[in-house]
């Protein structure tokens, strides 16, 4: 999955938070990534990043620096799953204390939708800190 952004760097270590992910190793020869970036000219720094799901099962998520903002909704989201197997109040309470945490990290709330069975068990609607929505489900 790719993501259009200002600042990958933000972008990867944001979503690493929200998923459970890391970076992968820097480039051979290079101890870290800011190590690889100072060997960059200015203008390719920070121009890409990725993530990984270290256990391997979970999609590789890309970064990359594009010269425009968004400008509207996301045609495709992502849907974090906070509470898998709770219901009603209880899953409720799960949805909020993970939209607590990120949104100390940076995301904003947009709305809650209450569980309206059997349809929706009910869900969270946010954004990252550069305004692509996701859910947490």
């Amino acid at each position: 999955m790719t993501f259009d952004c200002a600042d990958p760097w933000a972008q990867s270590l944001f979503w690493n938070e929200v998923l459970g992910y890391e970076h992968p190793p820097p480039p051979p020869g290079f101890g870290s990534w800011e190590e690889f970036s100072a060997s960059l000219p200015e203008q390719q720094r920070n121009a890409a990043s990725a993530s990984q799901d270290p256990a391997g099962r979970g999609p590789r998520l890309f970064f990359q620096r594009v010269p425009e903002g968004k400008v509207a909704k996301n045609r495709v989201h992502l849907d974090v799953r906070a509470a898998p197997g709770l219901q009603g109040d209880a899953r409720m309470a799960a949805l909020e204390a993970e939209c607590e945490r990120l949104v100390a990290l940076g995301a904003t709330r947009l709305q809650r939708f209450e569980p309206e069975p059997p349809m929706s068990m009910g869900f969270l609607v946010m954004r990252d800190p550069e305004g692509n929505e996701f859910c947490l489900d």
